[in-house]
């Protein structure tokens, strides 16, 4: 597969862009193609094999674009779907979320984290694992948060709804003694300053973005496939209304592209 390929990348909606945003920062050359499937926004309330369906047509759609990899850039459907995709393409750099469990845990101080994410996150049993795994010595309060990923979609990242419904959501995590807040879903990073209004500077917000940038660069590197040298591109998709996709890219993108329907 040619290195200049694109990177194929997905989520539930706009808020794997937040990834996309991290790869674009840490890989600029590479040529990125992202799905919202809004049509089915959020996955949280959906079954697992709603979500692995889903998963299994996106990435249907992706590599006959000629996606070289692909990242799951949602925690629930990496939950649900990872690991069929991963058996049905084994020679394929196959890149999932998960929670910030292990960092967060590190990085309390009082033994208590927070967790923002969706109920299907929550309930999952690889959530379950990596509370077992890495948080056995802290203290983990979970919080479901049903309707802001819906805030999020409609690109009000500041409303007064949004900043009433995050605010009744981490006031009992405060009130507990949480110093460490996980952001355990890929659009909450976008609400990031909205959040840092309403917990104290003390508070460390995690989310994990980043790591899955440089994820991708350890596997896109270990199967020869970085891009160099040329221009990144970026296409869009959305299985919602693409227009509306359109209108909140600037927002959470910084940048005006066409979106086409899945």
């Amino acid at each position: 597969m040619a290195n200049n390929a694109p990177v194929g990348v997905f989520d539930s909606g706009v808020g794997g862009l937040s990834v996309l945003g991290e790869i674009r920062s840490l890989l600029p050359h590479e040529s990125l193609l992202y799905v919202a499937d809004s049509g089915h926004v959020p996955y949280g309330e959906k079954s697992p094999e709603f979500i692995r369906e889903r998963c299994r047509l996106i990435a249907e759609f992706l590599l006959a674009r000629g996606a070289k990899a692909l990242v799951l850039a949602c925690n629930t459907a990496t939950v649900a779907g990872v690991a069929e995709l991963r058996e049905l393409y084994p020679a394929l750099p196959i890149i999932g979320m998960e929670p910030a469990v292990k960092p967060a845990a590190a990085a309390t101080r009082s033994g208590v984290v927070g967790v923002l994410a969706t109920t299907g996150t929550l309930k999952s049993a690889k959530f379950a694992a990596l509370l077992d795994r890495f948080a056995s010595d802290v203290r983990v309060i979970t919080q479901p948060c049903p309707g802001l990923v819906e805030q999020i979609e409609a690109g009000e990242l500041n409303s007064s709804a949004t900043r009433t419904l995050l605010q009744g959501l981490v006031t009992p995590l405060l009130a507990e003694g949480c110093d460490t807040l996980i952001l355990g879903c890929t659009h909450y990073p976008f609400i990031r300053p909205l959040l840092r209004e309403l917990v104290p500077e003390s508070v460390s917000l995690i989310d994990t973005g980043a790591a899955v940038a440089r994820q991708l660069q350890r596997r896109l590197s270990e199967h020869g496939l970085l891009a160099s040298g040329a221009v990144q591109s970026g296409r869009f998709w959305s299985s919602g209304e693409p227009l509306r996709m359109q209108a909140v890219l600037p927002l959470l993108w910084g940048e005006v592209a066409r979106v086409d329907r899945l």
